[in-house]
């Protein structure tokens, strides 16, 4: 690390082997081997005259060093002499400055302290004489004067905080305090001549006095600027108390306006007579106003308890209207800078998010609101409030809103009624293909009820009184599904079970069974379409709901119960549509399994039953379609549902078509790709437009009808050898039910014998199933049931439910 090299012979781990190979790596380098040991011999005489050279050099270094030792301890030592020598010179000139700088030190307190003298004295004699001048100006009532003086005596007072031991200080003290306590009551029995407490007529009126005085209060404790607001305040709505006492007839809520416009002549009168005489930052007028409406919300409260029978809707909105008016009219004429005074209790503001003065003010106000979509798709964010005074009055009528709640009941029932009796009257909707399904009109009318009630609800309160109006919603949100939506679905003469089993018993090819009209098709494509519209329209009053409401409140409205009923709604008129084209196709597969399959002696075109099952699909799907254009994932969902009911139940009558010859098995698999490619096509089947089927739906069908061809091609198969026919069975189907085997062996006509030897090989020939396993497993995996074909489909509509 001190004398880096790179000589191989420097390292640690030099190697003597290594090197010797580095320098003779082959035969032919030992011939220079002479060369190499004289250089290193020379190499070893030079180390060894170097360190000759050293070792001779090291014998006078320690003499040498001894030697520069002593020298340094002796500059060591001079350089500590002068240090200390510079001390001391420090030393005497830090005490010359001292006894210099006495006395002006000295001198320095002298002129201060004579100047704090001199201060105080001044003050003292400022103080003497305000004081005396305090005294004299209280007893000739000279507030004006006393207005100025008596600030600068307070403000000249303090300087002698410090003093108060003194006698004669604390002398003048109570002196002051005393010509305040005088001056208080002095102007309080001023302001109570002036304006008496006991009597209504006035009997004094402004003057420069009381504008002096109201300028000393303003000096004085504010206990007695409090006491002389509190005393006008009351004398000034003294006549209020009278003229709306209880018993007479102006106090009750249908001449709510008089109060109001008592209040607006009394302000402008205490504008005109006493506007001047009390000073500007007080806030008179808005005082005032704060005070009658504290006064009428507890007069209006009273009232309406004794009374709270007479109280009828249409009279309490117009109370609230006309209140919440006047608490507008009060938010433009004063800042609400006293609601936050102690004079004056402050009333509860509504949380911000919820002031329903903050919504669209014509809007609001305006009988006719209308819902559309995109008004709702656009979340308005909360505004911060801006009238301070809201609920000041108003807050009176909650307790009684009760009645309003009620009779949006009775209102929303009697709406119900009205839509279940116009549809029975009108009838179902007309056909409307061109505008894709018509929404039902009772729809957008209950709709734009429920935004009128909410706006009006959110003006008259944001807390309980919304939680009960969204409880009526639910309500009448369920019925609406029920009675106008559930309840007008065209019925069927059966389940869909009993459809199936009638139109199984049909003897002949051509035989009717019970079909929906146009009319009815379209009726139920009209309500899904209304289901819809209904479940996203909930979701969106949903959130208007929390926006109005108080913030405490938002986690108790949820309509998702509402939602999953219409929900429900979409799914039984899917379902009705797929019952109808499947019970329509099911006397064509009737006709199918009823056919003499063994007596084909020719595959010719598509059989009558194709035809037939082609020409209920062409009569349906573009009805069904054209109506849903407008909820375009629903007739998806149509789609994939009638794939999942249909190609099951044509593989069951498949199996029943025994026993089939080779040329009826040919004739039955052209019958399965004709029906594979209408049902690939059955999305754009009949339109003029040709889109792609959803890729769900085409896997569905590619793979239950692939599985009805393959089980025609191992009918098809020879069974000869027994062994190839079970290996390709199990090859094409993979199918591992001895039941479908069965089936398979009925289709081609096998004898009893045959059958058992065949069946006992097919087991034999089953592949090991996996630990834990069943032989049932790749049947489930293979071939879904309908069952869980519908299972999957509900998820899917939860799914499509929840981001809607």
């Amino acid at each position: 690390q001190v004398f880096p090299s790179q000589d191989p012979l420097d390292r640690a781990d030099f190697n003597a082997v290594e090197y010797i190979n580095a320098l003779f790596p082959t035969e032919q380098s030992l011939a220079n081997i002479d060369e190499v040991v004289n250089k290193i011999r020379l190499k070893i005489r030079r180390l060894d005259d170097n360190i000759r050279t050293v070792v001779r050099g090291q014998t006078n270094v320690g003499q040498d060093g001894r030697q520069a030792l002593e020298e340094a301890q002796k500059a060591i030592q001079q350089l500590f002499g002068k240090i200390k020598d510079i001390k001391d010179k420090a030393e005497k000139s830090e005490q010359m400055v001292k006894e210099i700088t006495r006395d002006i030190k000295q001198l320095d307190h002298a002129k201060r302290h004579l100047t704090t003298s001199i201060t105080t004295l001044n003050h003292l004699h400022m103080l003497v004489g305000g004081v005396d001048s305090l005294e004299a100006m209280t007893r000739r009532r000279q507030y004006g004067e006393v207005a100025n003086l008596l600030q600068g005596v307070v403000n000249v007072l303090e300087h002698f905080n410090k003093y108060m031991g003194i006698p004669q200080i604390r002398q003048l003290s109570e002196r002051v305090k005393a010509a305040q306590n005088e001056l208080g009551q002095q102007i309080l029995a001023d302001f109570e001549e002036a304006f008496p407490s006991q009597g209504i007529k006035r009997t004094g009126g402004p003057s420069n006095v009381l504008r002096d005085a109201c300028l000393v209060a303003n000096v004085l404790d504010p206990r007695i600027k409090q006491e002389i607001i509190k005393k006008f305040i009351k004398q000034h709505l003294s006549e209020y108390l009278v003229l709306f006492q209880e018993n007479q007839d102006v106090a009750w809520l249908d001449k709510i306006d008089r109060r109001y416009a008592w209040i607006k002549r009394q302000l402008v009168d205490y504008e005109e007579k006493y506007g001047r005489m009390f000073p500007s930052e007080w806030c008179m007028t808005e005082r005032i106003a704060v005070e009658f409406c504290h006064v009428t919300r507890a007069e209006l409260s009273k009232i309406m308890r004794t009374r709270a029978k007479e109280i009828e809707v249409k009279l309490l909105l117009f109370a609230i209207q006309r209140t919440t008016n006047f608490e507008g009219l009060l938010a433009k004429r004063f800042s609400g800078c006293t609601l936050a005074d102690g004079t004056v209790k402050k009333t509860e503001v509504p949380p911000p998010s919820t002031n329903p003065f903050l919504e669209d003010e014509t809007g609001a106000e305006t009988d006719e609101i209308v819902i559309e979509k995109s008004d709702m798709d656009k979340p308005k964010k909360p505004k911060v409030p801006d009238n301070p005074f809201h609920g000041i009055v108003s807050k009176c009528f909650e307790p009684h809103l009760y009645v309003y709640i009620e009779s949006q009941d009775k209102n929303l029932g009697e709406l119900i009624d009205r839509f279940v009796a116009d549809f029975k009257a009108q009838g179902p909707p007309k056909p409307s293909v061109d505008e894709g399904g018509a929404v039902l009109p009772s729809c957008a009318d209950l709709f734009v009820y429920y935004k009128k009630c909410m706006v009006q609800c959110s003006q008259l309160s944001t807390g309980e009184p919304m939680i009960a109006l969204t409880t009526i919603f639910q309500k009448y949100l369920r019925e609406y599904a029920w009675k106008i939506l559930s309840g007008n679905l065209p019925k069927t003469t059966s389940s869909s079970g009993g459809l199936t089993i009638t139109s199984l018993l049909k003897e002949k090819e051509g035989s009717e069974v019970a079909k929906f009209t146009l009319e009815e098709l379209c009726l139920i494509c009209s309500i899904l379409s209304t289901a819809e519209y209904c479940l996203a329209t909930t979701q969106q009053l949903e959130e208007k709901l929390k926006e109005k409401v108080d913030a405490s409140l938002m986690e108790r409205i949820n309509l998702t119960g509402e939602m999953d009923t219409f929900s429900i709604v979409i799914s039984n008129s899917i379902q009705l549509l797929v019952q109808d084209l499947d019970a329509a196709c099911d006397p064509a597969l009737t006709a199918m399994s009823k056919m003499q399959w063994q007596n084909v002696e020719h595959v010719g075109d598509q059989s009558p039953y194709v035809t037939s099952v082609i020409l209920h699909i062409k009569q349906n799907v573009p009805i069904i379609r054209d109506n849903l254009a407008s909820t375009r994932k629903y007739f998806t969902q149509f789609c994939i549902k009638f794939a999942n009911s249909f190609i099951p139940k044509f593989i069951n009558h498949l199996f029943k078509c025994k026993p089939i010859s080779m040329v009826g098995a040919e004739q039955l698999l052209l019958d399965t790709h004709s029906l594979k490619m209408v049902l690939l096509d059955l999305p754009s089947i009949g339109s003029q437009v040709v889109r792609k089927a959803p890729a769900s739906y085409t896997k569905i069908v590619v793979k239950g009808m692939t599985r009805a061809e393959m089980i025609l091609k191992v009918v098809m198969a020879p069974h000869e050898p027994p062994v190839v026919f079970v290996d390709n069975y199990i090859k094409l189907l993979a199918d591992c039910s001895t039941d479908t085997f069965q089936k398979i062996l009925d289709m081609k006509g096998l004898k009893r014998s045959e059958q058992s030897s065949m069946l006992e090989l097919f087991r034999l020939r089953l592949p090991t199933p996996p630990p834990g396993g069943d032989n049932t497993g790749s049947l489930s995996l293979s071939t879904p049931t309908p069952e869980q074909e519908s299972s999957r489909i509900r998820k899917l509509e939860k799914l499509i439910k929840k981001r809607l």
